[in-house]
């Protein structure tokens, strides 16, 4: 008896938003860890959470069938990148981060709910 295994392929992981969610998900991570004595614990777990929830939604609303629920899970995903916007500004006033890496992950946010909402609508003309 010989077992074969098949891969199943998630075609989301070739979506370049989702590939920018990780490494958006991997800075949070960094940010945090360097800010981390000074950042309360339900702090932390928010700004990891809110940017986890970007690549797990843009994954699970591709794994829906129906239109309508896949734009909701990439709603969803759109509105945890907001969510990362005044998470953010607040390592900016605490100064726990740079000018610079402040610059680049509002650039990363941006370009991120560019890309979501360019999702969404891409899935507007499915029926």
């Amino acid at each position: 008896y010989l077992a074969v295994c098949i891969l199943m392929a998630f075609p989301f992981e070739n979506l370049r938003v989702y590939q920018l969610s990780l490494d958006w998900a991997e800075s949070v991570e960094h940010l945090c860890k360097n800010a981390k004595i000074e950042l309360s614990r339900p702090y932390v777990d928010q700004f990891q959470r809110a940017s986890l929830s970007i690549p797990l939604n843009i994954a699970e609303g591709n794994g829906r069938w129906h239109v309508a629920e896949k734009r909701q899970f990439f709603w969803i995903a759109r509105g945890s990148a907001f969510e990362c916007v005044p998470l953010l500004e607040i390592l900016k006033r605490k100064k726990l981060i740079s000018d610079l890496e402040y610059k680049q992950s509002r650039e990363t946010l941006d370009h991120l709910g560019r890309m979501l909402t360019n999702l969404i609508k891409a899935h507007e003309s499915e029926k």
